[in-house]
Order: C-alpha cells, then structure tokens, then sequence
C-alpha cells in the first residue's frame, strides 16, 4: 500500500540536502523531478521507513522548532550516531535531545531507554530522571538511568 501522509520539506539546496538525509540514513534518495530549466524540483528520500519529499526552490520561508521529527533510537550509540551527524556539520544543540540539523530541521534523537526512565514505573524516579533529562542537550542513557535508579 502506498503512504499516505508525506513530509515535504521546501529548501534551496534540493540536491545537496537529498544527498545530506539519503548518506545519513543510509537510504536511497534523489532528484524525482526538475524545472524546465534543469533545476530540481523535487527529490525524495526515505527516512527510516517513511519517504520525504523536498521541494527545491527559492523561498522565504525557513523551517522552526514548531515541527520536528522524533527519532526512537535502540541505544547510546544510535543516539551519537545521530546526534553527532545533525550538529557536526553546521547543526545546533538544543536541550532535551532536541537539535537541528544544518538545513534548519528539529530533530529529537530519544534512546528507548526514556520508557522506563522518564516514564518508568516509580514516580520518584521518573522525576530524578526527568530532572536530569531537563539538564541534558544530547540525551545520555546511563545518565537517565542513574538518575531513575537514585545514583
């Protein structure tokens, strides 16, 4: 069945931000269409199992963190893997997980482990943990976890 709700993401730089999301994915990704004069229209990239579009013009309009795309990562290493690839090149930190990637997208890279952290079963804990996680910019398993576990 086809998907049925695609992200579309306007930029300026179409081809290089294709090539950006489809290298740190590690997914299949390009230019789908062009202008008659041989610009990129469109591109497509496949972003953990969901494909977004970017629409390739001159526009105004900047994206901000009232959207973002929350990545649910397996460990700490999915999570510098991540983290580390949105801020290296031209990215920011935020808090909370939260960063940009150097296109201007919000991203939140969230290690599995903030189930049974910050939503975890004990409410003392979860609210060590949410402490911590509140003081944190990349989010640090271990930290959560000894933070939950009153360490």
């Amino acid at each position: 069945m086809a998907q049925k709700l695609t992200p579309c993401l306007w930029t300026d730089d179409i081809e290089g931000a294709s090539a950006y999301y489809s290298g740190i994915f590690k997914s299949k990704g390009g230019v789908t269409s062009r202008f008659p004069d041989g610009r990129a229209l469109t591109a497509h990239v496949d972003i953990l199992g969901t494909t977004f579009m970017f629409l390739g013009d001159q526009t105004e309009f900047r994206p901000n963190e009232s959207i973002s795309f929350m990545i649910d990562c397996k460990d700490q290493a999915e999570v510098d893997y991540y983290w580390n690839h949105f801020v290296s090149d031209g990215g920011e930190e935020s808090m909370c997980g939260w960063c940009k990637d150097k296109y201007g997208i919000s991203w939140q890279v969230v290690p599995s482990a903030i189930q049974r952290t910050v939503q975890g079963p004990d409410a003392t804990g979860r609210e060590r943990a949410m402490q911590a996680m509140f003081r944190m910019r990349k989010l640090v398993v271990a930290d959560l976890e000894a933070a939950y576990a009153g360490n």
